[in-house]
């Protein structure tokens, strides 16, 4: 099949119900001169372009949790999968998680999304890491290129998407974990107004004040996920001048920052994921945008897993003894950790009493913050991911349970390679949630006739919405995760 498009036509791949292109550049290749400046056009072409491969991702070291790894910078590609069917439909834009640091777009098969709620689905690469946010003075307006790529995507889909039967009047951006972070720079992104017309947060963090450990073992607290320009740019001269690619007052500085090897580059990428604020892209923080209630009025469904920290905890479970759970609440909480403690002693496990209390005070606490705030300036619908027979995404130590951890609802929205180990029941309410997420894209809502009835989260009824494969209805949020002791300290 070939699709015109406004740089040229390209050849997709056709399946029975749907038909899926794949590797199509929305921007030039960031690379050379083009490293850490703003996307810029694509080159048109005159050929029919190949489009049933994937693109290359961004580059990236592998990890645990993510076994990709690239050093090719030309990376700025999105797959589209279109069911078959004529018409005008919503169109679904997901941005990956992966920490900032690594994923790709085409590791998420929609066809599922895409064919049973006739929707189209568009998956994009922007950069990552050290590639996407870093920051230098002779860098100015950096620290967020990998914002400005997702709005380069969002633009292509508002030019083009109609060739493959998409509205671009009606486009949901929605994401999950760094991905549902970004969504949310996006709902107070001056760039990206009218460039989408629903949101969803996926275990997003854009709220999230981290306690020491959160992420891993005794990495230090964080006061926010963004991160100021100024200091942005002190981090990354000082990285740079200690490493030799740039010498103090170096007139040259930018030109030699764009000849470092990628691999070098890929050595300190971690160092850089949280997106800065202060320049043109975020000109405000956007933790505190969202609490002043300035985002977008753009309809948006917001939540995360029942136990989010256990995929961490998961990392160094078993380094977890009772002592070392004492020091962990100690650098986490200080002067609070004895009543921490008291709330979730550690008579079961040490390990599972760390993740309870991460996912009870840094997740779901940073997510009933940022359901309250939004919803007092837009439409907002909560949910809570339940199912805590879920298969875990990554290997789990033993003894361990995965639970509803971080990412574990993915599965049932995307195909990884080969389609999840689910039953029956878990089938069934895989099918439900994209015919939730797909009936917000189209209406603004998810409720439907034919579903579980799913009102808005609003300060006087904060209605969160339960989804297990057994109940599908209200949740008890706040009771379950202690938010009271939480919203004390």
């Amino acid at each position: 099949m070939i699709v015109e498009l406004d740089s040229g036509r390209v050849r997709g791949r056709v399946a029975d119900e749907h038909v899926l292109f794949q590797g199509i550049p929305y921007a030039a290749p960031p690379v050379g001169e083009l490293r850490w400046r703003s996307p810029q056009p694509v080159e048109p072409w005159s050929h029919v372009r190949d489009a049933t491969e994937p693109g290359c991702p961004c580059p990236q070291i592998a990890q645990s949790f993510a076994g990709v790894a690239s050093e090719n910078e030309d990376c700025l590609v999105l797959d589209v999968t279109a069911p078959r069917t004529p018409g005008r439909k919503p169109v679904l834009v997901w941005l990956h998680g992966g920490g900032g640091t690594n994923g790709a777009g085409a590791l998420f098969d929609a066809h599922r999304l895409a064919v049973d709620e006739d929707v189209v689905v568009v998956t994009p690469n922007s950069r990552l890491g050290v590639f996407g946010f870093f920051g230098h003075p002779a860098l100015p307006g950096g620290g967020a290129y990998g914002i400005e790529d997702q709005q380069a995507a969002l633009r292509w889909v508002r030019r083009n998407i109609a060739a493959f039967g998409g509205d671009p009047d009606r486009v949901m951006l929605f994401g999950e974990s760094y991905g549902g972070l970004s969504t949310t720079a996006h709902l107070v992104a001056p760039g990206s107004v009218g460039l989408l017309h629903r949101a969803a947060v996926q275990s997003g963090f854009p709220l999230m004040r981290p306690p020491a450990g959160t992420f891993g073992p005794f990495q230090p607290a964080l006061d926010s996920m963004w991160m100021p320009t100024a200091e942005l740019d002190r981090v990354g001269a000082q990285i740079a001048d200690e490493l030799g690619w740039t010498r103090p007052d170096d007139p040259d500085a930018a030109d030699r920052l764009r000849r470092v090897p990628v691999t070098e580059l890929l050595g300190v990428s971690s160092v850089f994921t949280r997106p800065a604020w202060g320049g043109p892209v975020l000109p405000v923080a956007p933790d505190e945008a969202v609490r002043a209630g300035r985002v977008a009025d753009v309809p948006v469904l917001v939540g995360g897993t029942r136990d989010e920290a256990r995929l961490f905890v998961a990392l160094f479970y078993e380094e977890i003894t009772e002592q070392s759970y004492g020091e962990l609440l100690a650098e986490a909480f200080g002067p609070d950790a004895d009543e921490v403690r008291a709330r979730y002693p550690a008579a079961e496990s040490p390990g599972l009493s760390w993740a309870r209390v991460l996912s009870d005070g840094a997740w779901a606490a940073s997510c009933w913050e940022l359901m309250h705030a939004l919803s007092a300036a837009t439409t907002t619908f909560g949910y809570e991911f339940a199912d805590r027979d879920a298969p875990p995404i990554v290997p789990f130590p033993p003894g361990f349970p995965p639970g509803a951890h971080h990412s574990a609802e993915v599965v049932y929205q995307f195909d990884l390679g080969e389609p999840a180990p689910l039953t029956d029941a878990q089938w069934r309410l895989a099918a439900t949630m994209n015919r939730y997420w797909a009936r917000f894209a189209r209406t603004g809502d998810p409720g439907d006739n034919g579903l579980p009835a799913w009102p808005a989260f609003t300060p006087e009824r904060p209605h969160v919405q339960s989804l297990r494969p057994d109940r599908i209805g209200p949740a008890d949020f706040a009771a379950d995760h202690r938010l009271d002791f939480w919203s004390r300290r």
